[in-house]
């Protein structure tokens, strides 16, 4: 039998049989919502709207030209659609919400932060670079 890691705290495990905390379960609830609505229609109309034929000579993995490059709303850097870091390919643009879909950390929770992710407007969404996606978030974070 392998060994098991030890535990570095004792916090409650109260989900899942008891092998789930409270932030795992609510963690892997946001994490599934998010990717059911990763091809929701008005994100996917805000990425080709912020798209051009690549002018750049971005190349994918396999080293033919990407044919299309993005605009960052934020920076106005053009960004092809996927870079690599260490042998793995990475979204180099990313879809970003006007308004934060919010927090998911309780039931009362559900139904404000679908709504929120699931807006119908162009003007919810916006395309921003990794970087200034990460910078943003984390903004809003620490606010």
């Amino acid at each position: 039998m392998a060994n098991k890691r030890p535990r570095k705290n004792n916090v409650p495990r109260p989900r899942n049989g008891g092998t789930w905390t409270e932030a795992k379960y609510w963690g892997t609830l946001r994490s599934h919502i998010r990717n059911a609505f990763r091809y929701w229609i008005p994100m996917k109309q805000v990425k080709e709207n912020a798209r051009r034929l690549n002018q750049s000579g971005f190349l994918t993995e396999k080293g033919r030209p990407y044919k299309w490059e993005f605009q960052c709303a934020h920076c106005k850097n053009w960004f092809p659609e996927r870079y690599e870091v260490d042998g793995k390919w990475r979204a180099a643009v990313e879809i970003d919400h006007v308004v934060p879909a919010g927090s998911f950390n309780c039931y009362e929770d559900v139904v404000p932060f679908i709504k929120r992710l699931t807006e119908e407007s162009l003007e919810a969404y916006q395309l921003l670079c990794r970087e200034c996606h990460r910078a943003k978030t984390n903004k809003e974070k620490s606010e």
